[in-house]
């Protein structure tokens, strides 16, 4: 399947690179319906790998690549069922987010995230799982999953602690404040900054270039160097639910929804 258009993404195969596109309102929030397109492209992945040497991941939402995790969706869930049977509902969700990103993570196609405006909690972590960051100079990096009582659960703190010193990852976490494109940029995050709306532009003129090498050598160099953190991975999605069961969780969920301010995270 070279092209397909879903309820929350679509994708195309051109000139040996896949256009992985992100596209619901209002940020791309990572709910069920997205989780349900992203299993569809990684069933779809094995065939897409074999005519392309590359992957783009973007955003077609003006307002950026994704605001995380559908924070909404997570407490209808757990007002609507009892908590140790939320709690279940919430571990399976991770397991099947766990098993997409890994499965992005490990693609031997060389993968980059062209990101722009907020790319916050679960969204963060999406971009993490691609081998390059391209970050749009407006670009805003945060985890403000602390302000809700939990931990980054889609992955993030062990593929973030493989990429970056732990003085940046303790920060991003324990503060929960954003960083911009070129505070990235110096810590490792992102390996390029493009001028504003030019991140997309910037990222298919370099996976142009990595196309042009051979796939078998980059796929080889790609397992040297960027190995998969399973076993801290396994261990996130633990204490997550861990934490999903104390009250403060639904304490923070509840004033999250209900909140109609701006955030003090938000750039």
């Amino acid at each position: 399947m070279n092209e397909y258009t879903g309820n929350t993404l679509s994708w195309k195969v051109e000139d040996g690179v896949i256009e992985l596109a992100l596209d619901r309102a209002p940020v791309n929030e990572i709910g069920m319906a997205m989780l349900d397109d992203l299993e569809r492209f990684t069933a779809a992945l094995p065939a897409l790998e074999s005519q392309a040497g590359a992957l783009i991941l973007y955003s077609k939402q003006s307002s950026g690549f994704s605001a995380g995790a559908d924070l909404r969706e997570l407490y209808t869930l757990a007002q609507q069922m009892e908590m140790t049977a939320a709690a279940k509902g919430v571990r399976e969700f991770l397991e099947r987010i766990h098993a997409v990103l890994d499965r992005l993570d490990t693609s031997p196609l060389t993968t980059i995230a062209a990101v722009h405006g907020v790319c916050f909690g679960g969204g963060f972590e999406l971009a993490l799982v691609c081998d390059l960051i391209i970050a749009d100079k407006m670009a805003r990096f945060c985890f403000p999953e602390l302000r809700l009582g939990l931990i980054p659960g889609f992955g993030g703190i062990p593929r973030l602690k493989r990429d970056i010193g732990n003085a940046m990852v303790r920060d991003l976490l324990l503060t929960g404040r954003s960083i911009n494109a070129n505070k990235a940029l110096a810590a490792g995050l992102a390996s390029q900054v493009a001028a504003e709306g030019e991140s997309l532009r910037l990222a298919r003129a370099t996976a142009a270039q990595v196309t042009k090498f051979d796939r078998a050598t980059a796929a080889a160099a790609k397992r040297f160097i960027k190995p998969l953190p399973a076993e801290e991975l396994r261990r996130e999605i633990d204490i997550f639910c861990e934490l999903f069961m104390r009250p403060a969780v639904m304490k923070g969920l509840r004033k999250f929804v209900e909140d109609t301010g701006a955030h003090p995270y938000l750039p």
